[in-house]
C-alpha cells in the first residue's frame, strides 16, 4: 500500500509539473496553428528526444500524425533521433524508426549533413532540438550544416523554436578564429551567445555565416522560424515551467546545462574531474590529493558573483579517476543573473595552482587535448595567456572582448523581449 501511495504521489507531482508550463514551444505553436507552416508539404525532421511538447509527446509522433503533413525522413544529430547513441559515438548509415516506419539518417558519423539522395522528394526540413546555449555543444553545428544543405537544395528550413536554458541576456567568451573552426566551434560567436536556436538561425542566415557558394555568394536558406509564446530574455529554464528532457547523457538535469559552460572547457584537459563518471556531471571540479575544505574556503573568499562553492569528496565510478577518492568543490548558482559562468573553471584552476603548485596542470596535458581545448575556447591565446601565471585576470579582456559588439549585432535578430 505504501508503494502504491508513493507512486500515486509521484504521478500527481508529474501531472502538476507538466501542466505548469508558462512557455509554449515552437512545436506547440505550430500545432495550435493547424500546422499552417507545413500544410501540404513533404518534410524531413531533424530532432532527438528533446523534441517534445510540454506533455512529453515526441515531435516525431506529432508530425507523423499531423493532417496534411507528410513526414518522409528523420535526421539524427549526436546521440540519435530516439537517444540511443552514447556521447561521441559515430553512427553510420540509415535505419528505420520502429514506431513510425520513417527512415532515419545519421548526421553524426562520416556525414554531418544530409546528402542530396536523402533530401530527394522533400519540400522542407524541420529542426526541433533543445539546445543549451553554449557554442561547443554540437547541435548548433548540425543546425548550421542542415541550413546550408537546405539552401543548396532549394528547400525551406523551418526552425521550431525552444528556450535557451541560460536565458537571452548572458553572453560570455570570445569568438572562434578561422584556423580553429570545427564541429565544436563552427561559428564565430561567443561561447555563451544568448540566443534561442531560432534567433541564432536568423543571425547565421542574415550575416552570411553559413559559408560561400561556388559562385562567391554568401549562402542563405529560405528560413521560417516558428517562435515560442510566453518566453522572455530574462528567463532561464526553471522559469519556463517546461519539463527538462536530458539533452545528452551527461546533461541529465537543467543544473548540468547551467554549469556545462562553467566546467566543460576544463573537461577537455583531463587534469581534474568535472563530475562526469560521478553523479554531478559538470557541477563539480575535483582532483587527487586535494583538501576540499581548504579549496572551498579559498574560492569562496574570492566572492565570485552569484556563486558559492561547497567542499566535496567523491569516488567516480567511471573515467580516468575511477575508484579514486578525489577532493574539490561542488558549484552552486545563488544568483543566476549575476553569475559569470565561464570564469568559474579558470578560477578553480587558479586555486589548484596556488594551493597545489606541484599539481600537473596544462603543461602536462597531451597535445591532442590542448588542441581540443583551443578549439573549444576558439582562440589559442586564451590558453597561452592563462598558463603564464594561471590568472584569469590575464585573459579576461581577451575572453570578453567581443561580447558587447556581438550583443548589438544579435539584437537585430531577436524574436523576444
Amino acid at each position: 500500500m505504501k508503494n502504491k501511495f508513493i507512486l500515486c504521489c509521484s504521478a500527481l507531482l508529474a501531472a502538476i509539473t507538466l501542466s505548469a508550463a508558462e512557455v509554449k514551444t515552437g512545436i506547440e505553436v505550430l500545432r495550435d496553428s493547424g500546422f499552417e507552416a507545413l500544410k501540404g508539404k513533404r518534410v524531413g525532421l531533424v530532432t532527438n528526444p528533446t523534441g517534445v511538447d510540454s506533455h512529453l509527446k515526441s515531435t516525431v509522433d506529432i508530425l507523423f500524425e499531423a493532417p496534411e503533413v507528410e513526414l518522409k525522413a528523420l535526421f539524427g544529430p549526436e546521440h540519435g533521433v530516439r537517444g540511443d547513441a552514447p556521447a561521441g559515438v559515430k553512427v553510420e548509415g540509415a535505419a528505420v524508426d520502429s514506431k513510425t516506419g520513417v527512415p532515419i539518417y545519421s548526421l553524426y558519423g562520416s556525414l554531418k549533413a544530409p546528402t542530396k539522395e536523402m533530401l530527394k522528394g522533400l519540400d522542407a526540413i524541420v529542426y526541433d532540438i533543445q539546445d543549451i546555449g553554449t557554442r561547443s555543444y554540437t547541435y548548433i553545428s548540425t543546425m548550421g550544416n542542415v541550413m546550408k544543405v537546405a539552401a543548396e537544395a532549394g528547400l525551406e528550413m523551418v526552425i521550431l523554436d525552444r528556450p535557451n536554458p541560460l536565458g537571452g541576456e548572458k553572453i560570455e567568451g570570445c569568438g572562434v578564429r578561422p584556423e580553429l573552426k570545427s564541429f565544436v566551434g563552427q561559428f564565430d560567436i561567443p561561447y555563451i551567445y544568448g540566443l534561442t536556436c531560432g534567433e541564432l538561425a536568423r543571425l547565421l542566415n542574415g550575416e552570411g555565416m553559413l559559408g560561400t557558394s561556388a559562385d562567391g555568394h554568401k549562402i542563405k536558406c529560405r528560413l521560417t522560424v516558428v517562435p515560442m509564446q510566453g518566453w522572455h530574455r530574462s528567463m532561464n529554464f526553471h522559469r519556463t515551467g517546461l519539463p527538462w528532457v536530458p539533452t545528452s547523457p551527461n546533461i541529465p538535469s537543467v543544473e548540468a546545462a547551467y554549469l556545462y559552460p562553467a566546467t566543460g572547457i576544463t573537461g577537455e584537459l583531463g587534469i581534474c574531474s568535472i563530475g562526469i563518471g560521478y553523479t554531478l556531471p559538470f557541477q563539480m571540479m575535483a582532483a587527487r590529493d586535494v583538501d576540499a575544505v581548504k579549496l572551498a574556503e579559498y574560492l569562496n573568499a574570492k566572492h565570485l558573483p552569484g556563486i558559492t562553492f561547497r567542499p566535496i569528496y567523491a569516488k567516480p565510478t567511471a573515467g580516468s579517476l575511477k575508484d579514486v577518492t578525489i577532493g574539490g568543490v561542488q558549484i552552486y548558482i545563488t544568483d543566476f543573473r549575476a553569475a559569470r559562468l565561464t570564469e568559474i573553471q579558470f578560477r578553480v584552476m587558479e586555486a589548484f595552482h596556488k594551493l597545489y603548485p606541484s599539481m600537473p596542470m596544462l603543461e602536462a596535458v597531451a597535445e591532442k587535448s590542448l588542441n581540443m581545448f583551443d578549439k573549444v575556447t576558439g582562440d589559442s591565446r586564451i590558453r597561452t595567456g592563462f598558463v603564464r601565471r594561471y590568472s584569469f585576470d590575464d585573459i579576461a579582456d581577451l575572453w570578453l572582448s567581443r561580447c558587447e559588439v556581438f550583443r548589438h549585432l544579435a539584437a537585430n535578430y531577436y524574436l523576444y523581449d
